[in-house]
Protein backbone atom coordinates (compact mmCIF):
# COMPACT_ATOMS: atom_id res chain seq x y z
CA UNK A 1 0.00 0.00 0.00
CA UNK A 2 2.63 2.25 0.79
CA UNK A 3 4.57 1.89 -2.44
CA UNK A 4 0.79 2.51 -4.40
CA UNK A 5 0.20 5.71 -2.40
CA UNK A 6 4.34 6.66 -3.29
CA UNK A 7 3.10 6.23 -6.80
CA UNK A 8 -0.06 8.38 -6.72
CA UNK A 9 1.85 11.46 -4.78
CA UNK A 10 4.29 11.18 -7.69
CA UNK A 11 1.39 11.21 -10.34
CA UNK A 12 0.27 14.28 -8.47
CA UNK A 13 3.54 16.36 -8.64
CA UNK A 14 4.04 15.58 -11.97
CA UNK A 15 0.31 16.34 -13.54
CA UNK A 16 0.30 19.77 -11.14
CA UNK A 17 3.90 21.21 -11.80
CA UNK A 18 4.12 20.66 -15.05
CA UNK A 19 0.90 23.22 -16.15
CA UNK A 20 1.75 25.28 -13.15
CA UNK A 21 5.34 25.74 -13.80
CA UNK A 22 4.74 26.97 -17.74
CA UNK A 23 2.03 28.69 -15.61
CA UNK A 24 4.87 30.86 -13.40
CA UNK A 25 6.81 31.42 -16.47
CA UNK A 26 4.27 33.25 -18.49
CA UNK A 27 3.18 35.04 -15.23
CA UNK A 28 7.23 36.20 -14.72
CA UNK A 29 6.63 38.32 -17.70
CA UNK A 30 3.96 40.94 -15.70
CA UNK A 31 4.25 39.94 -12.11
CA UNK A 32 7.10 39.59 -9.85
CA UNK A 33 8.37 39.73 -6.46
CA UNK A 34 6.25 38.77 -3.43
CA UNK A 35 3.06 38.05 -5.84
CA UNK A 36 4.81 35.54 -7.90
CA UNK A 37 6.27 33.99 -4.71
CA UNK A 38 2.92 33.50 -3.33
CA UNK A 39 2.23 31.92 -6.68
CA UNK A 40 4.58 29.63 -5.96
CA UNK A 41 3.46 28.58 -2.95
CA UNK A 42 -0.14 27.37 -3.71
CA UNK A 43 1.72 24.49 -5.85
CA UNK A 44 4.07 23.43 -3.05
CA UNK A 45 0.70 23.84 -0.49
CA UNK A 46 -0.70 21.22 -3.14
CA UNK A 47 2.34 19.18 -2.99
CA UNK A 48 2.11 19.07 0.91
CA UNK A 49 -1.12 18.41 0.88
CA UNK A 50 -1.21 15.57 -1.18
CA UNK A 51 1.33 14.13 0.63
CA UNK A 52 -1.18 14.59 4.34
CA UNK A 53 -3.90 12.90 1.96
CA UNK A 54 -2.08 10.25 -0.23
CA UNK A 55 0.61 9.68 1.89
CA UNK A 56 -1.00 10.32 5.02
CA UNK A 57 2.49 12.62 6.18
CA UNK A 58 0.91 15.25 8.69
CA UNK A 59 3.08 17.88 10.39
CA UNK A 60 2.96 19.31 13.69
CA UNK A 61 5.17 22.61 14.57
CA UNK A 62 5.90 24.22 17.29
CA UNK A 63 7.81 27.72 18.31
CA UNK A 64 5.82 29.62 15.87
CA UNK A 65 6.53 32.47 18.59
CA UNK A 66 10.26 32.68 18.13
CA UNK A 67 9.65 33.74 14.41
CA UNK A 68 10.73 37.58 14.33
CA UNK A 69 7.60 39.95 13.74
CA UNK A 70 6.99 42.80 11.19
CA UNK A 71 7.25 43.31 7.58
CA UNK A 72 10.78 43.81 6.93
CA UNK A 73 12.24 42.07 10.25
CA UNK A 74 15.41 40.09 8.90
CA UNK A 75 15.85 36.12 9.67
CA UNK A 76 18.55 33.52 7.91
CA UNK A 77 16.74 30.23 8.50
CA UNK A 78 19.49 26.96 9.15
CA UNK A 79 17.54 23.74 8.74
CA UNK A 80 18.37 19.90 9.31
CA UNK A 81 18.17 18.66 6.05
CA UNK A 82 16.75 14.93 6.17
CA UNK A 83 14.60 14.50 2.73
CA UNK A 84 12.50 16.72 0.00
CA UNK A 85 10.26 17.16 1.91
CA UNK A 86 11.31 20.20 3.90
CA UNK A 87 12.02 21.83 0.98
CA UNK A 88 8.59 21.68 0.07
CA UNK A 89 7.43 22.47 3.57
CA UNK A 90 9.16 25.09 4.72
CA UNK A 91 7.66 27.91 2.60
CA UNK A 92 3.78 26.70 3.28
CA UNK A 93 5.01 27.26 7.03
CA UNK A 94 6.22 31.13 6.78
CA UNK A 95 5.01 34.05 6.89
CA UNK A 96 7.34 35.83 4.55
CA UNK A 97 9.02 34.57 1.54
CA UNK A 98 11.87 32.57 1.70
CA UNK A 99 15.32 33.11 -0.62
CA UNK A 100 16.92 29.23 -0.53
CA UNK A 101 20.36 29.23 -1.84
CA UNK A 102 20.71 26.42 -4.04
CA UNK A 103 23.55 25.20 -6.62
CA UNK A 104 22.89 26.47 -10.16
CA UNK A 105 22.44 23.27 -11.57
CA UNK A 106 18.59 23.00 -10.40
CA UNK A 107 17.54 25.93 -12.72
CA UNK A 108 17.88 22.90 -15.42
CA UNK A 109 15.20 20.72 -14.20
CA UNK A 110 11.93 21.20 -16.64
CA UNK A 111 9.76 23.01 -15.68
CA UNK A 112 10.49 23.11 -11.27
CA UNK A 113 13.27 24.74 -12.19
CA UNK A 114 11.98 26.70 -14.72
CA UNK A 115 10.02 28.10 -12.37
CA UNK A 116 12.61 28.24 -9.07
CA UNK A 117 14.31 30.70 -11.53
CA UNK A 118 12.08 33.41 -11.99
CA UNK A 119 12.05 33.70 -8.09
CA UNK A 120 13.92 35.86 -6.11
CA UNK A 121 16.47 33.07 -5.09
CA UNK A 122 20.26 33.05 -4.93
CA UNK A 123 21.52 30.40 -7.31
CA UNK A 124 25.39 29.73 -7.07
CA UNK A 125 28.11 27.96 -8.84
CA UNK A 126 30.23 26.10 -6.45
CA UNK A 127 33.32 25.67 -8.37
CA UNK A 128 33.83 29.45 -7.77
CA UNK A 129 33.74 29.41 -3.74
CA UNK A 130 34.58 32.53 -2.96
CA UNK A 131 33.19 34.74 -5.86
CA UNK A 132 30.34 32.55 -4.98
CA UNK A 133 29.70 33.40 -1.50
CA UNK A 134 30.17 37.30 -2.28
CA UNK A 135 27.21 36.81 -4.51
CA UNK A 136 24.95 34.87 -1.48
CA UNK A 137 26.00 38.02 0.41
CA UNK A 138 25.26 40.67 -1.98
CA UNK A 139 22.10 39.34 -2.78
CA UNK A 140 21.16 38.32 0.72
CA UNK A 141 21.71 41.54 2.11
CA UNK A 142 19.30 43.19 -0.63
CA UNK A 143 16.83 40.59 -0.48
CA UNK A 144 16.94 40.81 3.70
CA UNK A 145 16.65 44.58 3.42
CA UNK A 146 12.77 43.78 1.40
CA UNK A 147 11.93 41.24 4.62
CA UNK A 148 12.85 38.20 2.23
CA UNK A 149 14.29 35.67 4.61
CA UNK A 150 17.16 33.51 3.88
CA UNK A 151 17.30 29.46 4.02
CA UNK A 152 19.79 27.02 3.77
CA UNK A 153 20.53 23.36 4.89
CA UNK A 154 23.76 24.06 6.90
CA UNK A 155 24.59 20.53 6.29
CA UNK A 156 24.92 20.72 2.54
CA UNK A 157 22.75 17.30 1.75
CA UNK A 158 20.36 15.20 3.09
CA UNK A 159 21.56 12.99 5.90
CA UNK A 160 20.02 9.62 6.66
CA UNK A 161 17.57 9.51 10.16
CA UNK A 162 19.49 9.35 12.86
CA UNK A 163 22.61 10.85 11.28
CA UNK A 164 24.41 13.97 11.69
CA UNK A 165 26.30 15.66 8.84
CA UNK A 166 28.82 18.13 8.78
CA UNK A 167 27.73 21.42 9.52
CA UNK A 168 29.50 24.21 7.25
CA UNK A 169 29.52 27.85 7.97
CA UNK A 170 27.92 29.39 5.05
CA UNK A 171 24.31 30.50 7.15
CA UNK A 172 26.61 31.78 10.13
CA UNK A 173 28.76 33.65 7.80
CA UNK A 174 26.52 35.60 5.74
CA UNK A 175 24.59 35.97 9.24
CA UNK A 176 27.87 37.88 10.41
CA UNK A 177 28.21 39.64 7.10
CA UNK A 178 24.37 41.02 6.92
CA UNK A 179 23.76 41.20 11.12
CA UNK A 180 20.61 39.16 11.24
CA UNK A 181 19.42 36.64 13.73
CA UNK A 182 20.01 32.86 12.87
CA UNK A 183 16.58 31.20 13.22
CA UNK A 184 17.80 26.96 13.73
CA UNK A 185 15.04 24.73 12.87
CA UNK A 186 15.12 20.59 13.61
CA UNK A 187 12.99 18.76 10.91
CA UNK A 188 11.94 15.16 11.73
CA UNK A 189 11.19 14.02 7.51
CA UNK A 190 12.90 11.13 7.34
CA UNK A 191 10.49 9.70 9.67
CA UNK A 192 8.22 9.33 6.78
CA UNK A 193 9.88 10.46 3.45
CA UNK A 194 13.81 9.03 4.22
CA UNK A 195 16.92 10.45 1.95
CA UNK A 196 16.68 9.21 -1.51
CA UNK A 197 13.35 6.65 -1.09
CA UNK A 198 10.55 6.40 -3.18
CA UNK A 199 8.37 5.10 -0.75
CA UNK A 200 7.22 7.11 2.07
CA UNK A 201 5.29 6.12 4.75
CA UNK A 202 2.04 7.75 7.29
CA UNK A 203 3.32 9.54 10.48
CA UNK A 204 3.90 12.61 11.77
CA UNK A 205 6.49 15.35 10.62
CA UNK A 206 7.89 17.42 13.74
CA UNK A 207 9.19 20.96 12.93
CA UNK A 208 10.75 22.98 15.91
CA UNK A 209 11.58 26.47 14.94
CA UNK A 210 14.30 27.54 17.79
CA UNK A 211 14.37 31.00 19.24
CA UNK A 212 16.49 33.34 17.46
CA UNK A 213 20.02 34.03 18.19
CA UNK A 214 21.87 37.08 17.66
CA UNK A 215 24.55 37.26 15.14
CA UNK A 216 26.49 40.47 15.72
CA UNK A 217 29.82 40.10 17.17
CA UNK A 218 29.50 36.93 17.26
CA UNK A 219 32.50 34.50 15.09
CA UNK A 220 30.40 32.26 12.12
CA UNK A 221 32.36 29.24 13.46
CA UNK A 222 31.07 29.35 17.25
CA UNK A 223 27.98 30.61 16.07
CA UNK A 224 27.42 27.65 13.84
CA UNK A 225 28.39 25.02 16.33
CA UNK A 226 25.54 27.19 18.86
CA UNK A 227 23.11 26.05 16.21
CA UNK A 228 24.27 23.10 15.39
CA UNK A 229 24.42 21.83 19.09
CA UNK A 230 20.76 23.20 19.44
CA UNK A 231 19.48 21.04 16.26
CA UNK A 232 20.97 17.73 17.26
CA UNK A 233 19.89 17.98 20.89
CA UNK A 234 16.45 18.80 19.43
CA UNK A 235 16.43 16.30 16.97
CA UNK A 236 17.63 13.65 19.75
CA UNK A 237 14.35 14.86 21.63
CA UNK A 238 12.05 15.03 18.30
CA UNK A 239 12.70 11.98 17.32
CA UNK A 240 14.53 9.44 20.33
CA UNK A 241 14.12 5.97 18.31
CA UNK A 242 16.47 7.66 15.46
CA UNK A 243 19.32 8.03 18.03
CA UNK A 244 20.31 5.25 20.08
CA UNK A 245 21.43 6.01 23.85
Amino acid sequence: MAFVRSCLHMLWMLVTVIPWGIIMVVASVRVRGTALWWMAVRWLNWAVGGARIILGIRTRVIGWENLPTGDTAPAILLVKHQSTFETFLMPTLMPHPLAYVFKKELLYVPFFGWAMGRLDMIHIDRSQRASAFNKVVIQGKALLARGVWIIMFPEGTRTPRGQQGIYKSGGTRLAVETGAPVIPVAVTSAKCWPRKAFVKTPGVVDVSIGKPIPSVGRQPDELMREVQTWIEAEMRRLDPEAYPK
